[in-house]
């Protein structure tokens, strides 16, 4: 097991943006496992016999994240934020690219009850939640990113209210709200 100290991944981060390769690996052993947990949330509600796995997901968005030369990394939070979001775009960029090949297969199975948690039932069709998001961003981008980094990375609260630099009662009501939001345009959609 890896032991690090609070606020050290933050020093390597800034580090690397600073072009000190040898901060990126010390980096990756910090954050792998962290990386491999937002990869396995994902893939968790992918359909069973997914060609993509965990450890492929891990090693994709790896590459892009490396790749990223433009982004100054704040700290944990925002390293976690913006690997979601790496995540869920690859995963959403297999989806169509899949999708177009079997047109017809698939539903839209949301269900984004009452309860403080949103949930995508296997055959969920992921551009759609996608498409919905993107519109929930033109709308509320702060609302859309608390679904991405709530549901799509797995924060906590508290993960997700650092990250975003706003209370966790607000984390708390951007989500509440976008359930909603999300529940209605997934149906609207839905309909024939």
């Amino acid at each position: 097991m890896v032991r690090h100290y609070p606020g050290e991944v933050t020093l390597l981060l800034q580090k690397w943006c600073r072009g000190d390769q040898a901060a990126l690996d010390q980096l990756i052993p910090l954050v792998y496992n962290e990386l491999h947990r937002l990869a396995h949330v994902y893939m968790v509600r992918e359909r069973p016999g997914h060609t993509l796995q965990t450890s492929a997901l891990v090693n994709e968005a790896y590459l892009r994240l490396i790749d990223a030369n433009q982004v100054e990394w704040k700290d944990r939070a925002h390293f976690l934020a913006i690997s979601a979001n790496v995540m869920r775009r690859i995963l959403v960029q297999f989806a169509r690219s899949h999708s177009s090949r079997k047109r017809g297969r698939g539903t839209v199975t949301v269900d984004i009850g009452d309860a403080a948690v949103l949930t995508i039932t296997q055959g969920t069709d992921l551009c759609a939640l996608d498409d919905a998001l993107e519109a929930l961003a033109q709308i509320d981008p702060r609302e859309a990113k608390v679904v991405e980094l709530r549901f799509f990375g797995g924060l906590t609260e508290k993960e997700t209210a650092e990250a975003l630099g706003v209370s966790d009662r607000t984390v708390r009501q951007d989500w509440n709200h976008a359930k909603v939001w999300l529940l209605n345009e997934l149906r609207l959609g839905a309909q024939p």
